[in-house]
């Protein structure tokens, strides 16, 4: 008789979030993340730049809702998105030309992105408010 296999079949969100990830893993998700945040941060700021640049009145107007706290929710997101992105990529242009691609790099690597960008969207976070 053959053994049966006793691994799931479908995996879901429930499966998903109770897997512990590796560090590594979540500095790379993150940094996919971020780059989609900037995708669609950069329609919002085109389009931001459209309406500041067709009058006066317009750019008084952008000015008044980039006030807001919506507004300052989405410009903090973008930036903070920005921060990430930017140190992440750094990380792997250091990483991609260097000799060290073992595990432990790799994960010292990850927590040094993560501490230098929860350090910049600090800052962020100070400029906005």
């Amino acid at each position: 008789a053959m053994k049966q296999d006793k691994r799931p079949i479908n995996v879901g969100i429930g499966d998903l979030l109770q897997f512990r990830w590796p560090i590594i893993a979540l500095a790379s998700i993150s940094h996919r993340i971020a780059g989609v945040v900037l995708f669609v941060g950069l329609g919002l700021l085109l389009y931001g730049l459209e309406v500041s640049l067709s009058s006066p009145a317009e750019f008084e107007g952008l000015k008044a809702s980039l006030a807001t706290p919506i507004g300052k929710g989405i410009a903090w997101v973008v930036l903070a998105a920005l921060a990430y992105h930017f140190v992440a990529g750094v990380k792997h242009l250091i990483m991609d030309g260097s000799d060290s691609e073992s595990l432990v790099a790799g994960t010292r690597a990850a927590y040094i992105t993560l501490a230098v960008s929860a350090i910049l969207i600090a800052l962020v976070t100070v400029w906005i408010i």
